[in-house]
């Protein structure tokens, strides 16, 4: 809104430092209305807060102390989008997201909160798709075939060190070359086993080995794994992350949300499941450039356990994906309690905030209360008392306009969301699931032959027995030896070959050429397979 539009119908004038932050906040183009500036306590309905439609695919950070708002915050930006025609991405950890898909129920509370931020409030709910990892839970199974998961994020989640990680890689890479498909976990301890075996080391001799030690690791890892019921997460039919971009008939976006409630318990493995259908979305999608809306947008809730303990390179490839998905038209959010949880190299390109209250009641709340003021552009506002006195469902927000530049920073009283604020009954989540197209395809699990039931063939074939050969015969006078066809059989011609065989440029060239002509797969920034359609 300009300054010279006249204020909504029962507003005040605007304080002249309200409207100065209202003029950042006027966008052309289609945008999602957050809430209503708030001074000194006060909310100004004339003054809205929006972000524009077409920045959300240069990411964004919602963050703030348990108990502040953020998933209701998810929710209101998340119905805007779908009613923009924009599919949503949403993890439902706690299973109280789920209202969405329901429109909500009217309230004093709820109406008193659209009167003061000038919001037009009516029930609605979304196109809603549920789904659950490896069907522990209620929704359609996500599955992925280890071969397509990768050992960079295989190795996240097994918790393995950085030797333990590329000795990981080593047995990928050799299932890879030589045709031994790993759709699940038995594939690859079957895989794992085999390569330290007398016959699996002479194969590993030209790249590599693997040390029993390193395997012993591993093997332990995956049987923990296994136990905790997490095989149910490995196999076919593996999802397609297409059926994220969906949208409904009536043109608005579907949003899917991935219920988590049976795996709350195993943060590490669902964190590093969101980053498998990232990376599975990047691989995918065709190169778009800036859109003036996104294909999708894909809240990461939890963001902090995808960074806890992870390695370089898993750092660098989380980094990479960021940086370069948004031209492919998707934008991620980060959820989580403070902006130091996230990386700095990923926190530059997170260009929307929305910051919930934080708390100090100690140190290192105060040093992460500094941090986190530390990283908003300057502002009449004194942030560190802002930050600390924020009410549940209010805000600081700055987001990019539609030029690019950092808006003015606000704190804002958020809408309120049109849908259920909490979950559904589960008879109702339970019907929702049934009636899905996608029930059919992703529900019951296959099991096909892989390198499983290939190298249990292979141990269980008998030993060729050896072929008998003549001992050459000595020659009259003396002479060379020549063998039973009469041939030389010569120091000479060994020598030759064994030269030709010892060469390592040779060595090198017929490694290579073996790896290509054998590759299966080609794998992507987190080692992820692409996938063949």
């Amino acid at each position: 809104m300009t300054t010279d539009e006249p204020s909504p119908p029962g507003t005040e004038p605007l304080p002249p430092a309200v409207r100065e932050i209202a003029e950042g906040y006027a966008f052309t183009g289609p945008a999602l209305d957050l809430g209503a500036v708030v001074l000194d306590g006060t909310a100004h309905r004339g003054a809205q807060v929006r972000v524009p439609l077409a920045v959300l695919n240069r990411h964004g950070l919602v963050a703030g102390a348990t108990g502040t708002g953020k998933t209701k915050t998810l929710q209101l930006i998340a119905e805007q989008l779908s009613a923009q025609g924009v599919p949503v991405f949403l993890a439902d950890v706690k299973g109280d997201v789920s209202g969405i898909s329901v429109p909500g129920v009217p309230s004093e509370r709820t109406a008193a909160r659209a009167a003061e931020v000038g919001q037009d409030w009516s029930a609605r709910g979304c196109p809603t798709e549920f789904y659950t990892l490896g069907g522990l839970g209620t929704g359609i199974p996500i599955r992925a075939t280890v071969t397509s998961f990768g050992p960079l994020l295989l190795a996240k989640v097994l918790d393995l060190n950085e030797t333990q990680e590329a000795s990981l890689g080593l047995v990928f890479h050799y299932a890879d070359r030589n045709g031994l498909e790993l759709y699940d976990l038995k594939d690859l301890t079957a895989v794992i086993t085999f390569l330290t075996s007398p016959e699996g080391k002479e194969e590993l001799k030209g790249i590599g080995g693997v040390s029993a030690a390193t395997a012993g690791v591993i093997l332990r890892s995956l049987t923990m794994l296994e136990n905790e019921g997490a095989g149910a997460f490995f196999g076919e039919p593996e999802f397609d992350s297409a059926e994220l971009l969906r949208t409904a008939p009536d043109g608005r976006g579907l949003v899917s949300v991935l219920e988590l409630p049976a795996v709350q318990d195993r943060p590490r493995l669902f964190s590093t499941f969101l980053m498998w259908l990232l990376a599975d979305l990047y691989q995918e999608l065709p190169e778009v450039g800036d859109l003036d809306r996104p294909k999708l947008v894909f809240f990461f809730d939890e963001a902090h356990l995808l960074f806890k303990g992870a390695s370089k390179a898993f750092l660098e490839a989380i980094t990479q994906t960021v940086r370069l998905i948004r031209s492919k038209g998707v934008g991620i959010f980060f959820v989580t309690q403070t902006p130091k949880d996230v990386p700095a190299d990923v926190l530059g390109q997170l260009g929307n905030r929305v910051q919930h209250a934080l708390r100090a009641f100690t140190p290192d709340d105060a040093k992460a209360l500094k941090a986190t003021v530390s990283t908003f552009p300057r502002s009449s506002y004194d942030l560190t008392e802002v930050l600390t006195s924020l009410g549940t469902g209010e805000a600081v927000v700055t987001v990019l306009s539609e030029q690019g530049a950092p808006t003015p920073v606000a704190a804002t009283r958020l809408r309120a969301p049109r849908s259920l604020m909490g979950p559904v009954e589960p008879a109702a989540l339970a019907a929702a699931v049934d009636g899905s197209a996608l029930a059919a395809r992703y529900r019951d699990a296959i099991d096909r032959e892989s390198a499983y039931e290939k190298l249990a063939a292979r141990a269980a074939r008998p030993e060729p027995a050896p072929v008998p050969t003549a001992a050459p015969e000595p020659a009259p006078g003396g002479g060379q030896a020549r063998g039973p066809d009469g041939a030389r059989a010569g120091k000479d011609d060994a020598g030759v070959l064994g030269m030709l065989m010892n060469n390592p440029t040779l060595k090198s060239f017929a490694r290579s050429a073996g790896s290509q002509l054998g590759r299966e797969i080609s794998r992507s920034l987190f080692g992820t397979s692409r996938r063949r359609r």
